[in-house]
């Protein structure tokens, strides 16, 4: 499989924030979001291909974590994603799939972490060209996101980037069936500050439509980097 990198950290959003974790984040993905804060698996994907021993390994040199994120990229893309998932959750580890919910596969997932991607996502023509309108077309996927919902445990998570952006997102929880304890908006942006600034406001949001507010712990804590 193509793996972008290992490592481990805390879980820095969603329902599990702050949990030790395993991060194993595959390189390769089917969008191209304007606001991309892993273009090295995506604009410009870098990887190293590991088999799934390797990566067993790797996670058994962990014993203290009980927690392994699957993550992108879009690891759903890969059929590799459902034996890698399947030998986590053997190995006695709660598996979390970060996905935008376009593609399905048959996984092993204690937490489908669901975030479909707005408008706000779609890159300009300047930057994607052909991206663009492929990225636009395959974005808005609500039957396989109805059935992820419908098959695990999931959370549904937002990238805000304007108050505008709101209406969407209620047209998306509603055209899903998604429990609004379970819909998450989190803050567009890849700085403490950016992220201060939009969390003032989204968090109004969220206390106004009963949405949970969702934090980006890692960038707080340790900057904009990888291996976080």
């Amino acid at each position: 499989m193509k793996l972008a990198e290992v490592f481990a950290s805390i879980q820095g959003e969603g329902l599990l924030s702050g949990v030790p974790s395993l991060f194993i984040r595959l390189s390769g993905c089917n969008l191209r979001c304007r606001w991309c804060d892993t273009p090295y698996t995506s604009w410009a994907p870098e990887s190293e291909d590991w088999n799934l021993e390797r990566v067993m390994h790797w996670v058994a040199g962990y014993p203290q974590y009980r927690h392994v994120v699957i993550t992108g990229g879009e690891p759903m893309l890969f059929a590799e994603t459902v034996p890698l998932s399947k030998a986590c959750r053997e190995a006695g580890r709660h598996v979390t799939i970060e996905t935008a919910g376009t593609v399905y596969q048959p996984v092993a997932c204690d937490l489908m972490s669901l975030s479909p991607k707005l408008a706000n996502s779609t890159p300009t023509a300047e930057q994607g060209g052909r991206w663009a309108d492929a990225h636009e077309r395959l974005r808005h996927q609500p039957d396989v996101v109805r059935r992820l919902m419908a098959e695990y445990s999931y959370q549904l998570k937002f990238v805000v980037c304007e108050p505008g952006d709101l209406q969407e997102i209620l047209a998306w929880a509603d055209e899903v069936g998604a429990d609004r304890e379970r819909v998450l908006l989190m803050p567009e942006g890849v700085s403490a500050d950016e992220l201060r600034v939009r969390g003032g406001w989204v968090v109004e949001l969220c206390k106004t439509h009963g949405f949970r507010y969702c934090p980006r712990l890692h960038v707080e804590l340790y900057g904009h980097r990888r291996g976080v």
